[in-house]
């Protein structure tokens, strides 16, 4: 489950591990329909620790490699910023606004991590990826918002948190990189594991178990841990590592897009030309922020 390194700084390479890198925020786009359609209804705290912790104990038991010297602490934070606390707070949005307004706050998060990059990884300010990050969030607006959108305070606070949360949390996985001879798989392990253990507790006490968990469920929960968690964030890792960051955080606005066209596909839920017209922005944003643009050097002054 390793991505593969990337050839040189090929073109072909590029495109091939940013096209594999999607495939995370592709998959999950496909949270919202598998959590409605076949797990059990409030429960969404169970859902997400059993989205993480049985995928990361997984994980450790197939590379048997823990964390060493402060990987023991940095796998701790990278577990919270990335799932331990981003997943309660995805949920509290989702509880207290209407759903396009929460993917909308979402897609917050690649112009979250344009700033990042300037305070924690010194990187040169991209005007070009923050006005795309912009327009990439313009267009999912399209998509996702109607009508009944309303603002509630706490619920924007929490989407807007949550967001900075795991934008947090790529930056610095960046910027920390990992021990030598430590894969995709078992940096996500320890982070699933970290991030599962965060939940278990208050998982526990605001909501336990439910009551019955029939066969429908037990394949959302068993798609959620092994392809919404253990595989995507593998390749997720592994994309962030080897693409530019910001980069990387542009591929997130894949996940409202496949969740809208899955609703449209799978739940009979229709587009309107105002939403078609926002998938194509978004992509075309998504597309357009994977480009570097060439710095033009200067001329030596002439005598």
């Amino acid at each position: 489950m390793t991505t593969p390194e990337a050839p040189g700084t090929g073109v072909g390479g590029r495109v091939g591990l940013t096209a594999l890198t999607a495939l995370a925020p592709a998959v999950w786009g496909t949270t919202y329909i598998v959590t409605t359609e076949f797990l059990p209804l409030g429960h969404p705290l169970f859902a997400a620790l059993m989205r993480a912790l049985p995928a990361g104990l997984l994980a450790l038991a197939i590379v048997r490699r823990p964390p060493r010297g402060d990987w023991w602490w940095k796998a701790a934070v990278l577990g919270t910023l990335n799932i331990g606390a981003f997943f309660p707070l995805l949920f509290l949005t989702a509880e207290r606004l209407p759903g396009g307004v929460a993917a909308t706050l979402g897609a917050t998060q690649p112009i979250i991590v344009a700033f990042l990059v300037v305070a924690l990884l010194n990187e040169r300010w991209s005007a070009w990826r923050v006005v795309w990050g912009v327009v990439g969030l313009a267009g999912i607006g399209m998509v996702v918002l109607g009508p009944e959108a309303t603002l509630d305070p706490v619920g924007v606070l929490a989407g807007l948190t949550g967001a900075a949360s795991m934008g947090t949390g790529v930056v610095l996985t960046k910027r920390w990189g990992r021990p030598e001879g430590v894969d995709d798989l078992t940096l996500a392990g320890w982070q699933l594991t970290a991030g599962g253990l965060v939940l278990l507790v208050p998982t526990l006490l605001i909501e336990g178990v439910p009551v019955q968990v029939d066969a429908p469920a037990l394949a959302g929960y068993l798609w959620l841990g092994l392809i919404g968690g253990l595989m995507a964030y593998a390749l997720w890792f592994g994309g962030i590592r080897r693409l530019p960051v910001t980069a990387t955080a542009l591929l997130g606005l894949l996940s409202p897009l496949v969740a809208a066209a899955l609703g449209a596909l799978l739940l009979d839920e229709s587009l309107t030309l105002l939403q078609i017209a926002g998938f194509v922005l978004a992509l075309a944003a998504m597309l357009a922020g994977q480009i570097t643009p060439r710095t033009p050097r200067r001329k030596a002054p002439t005598s």
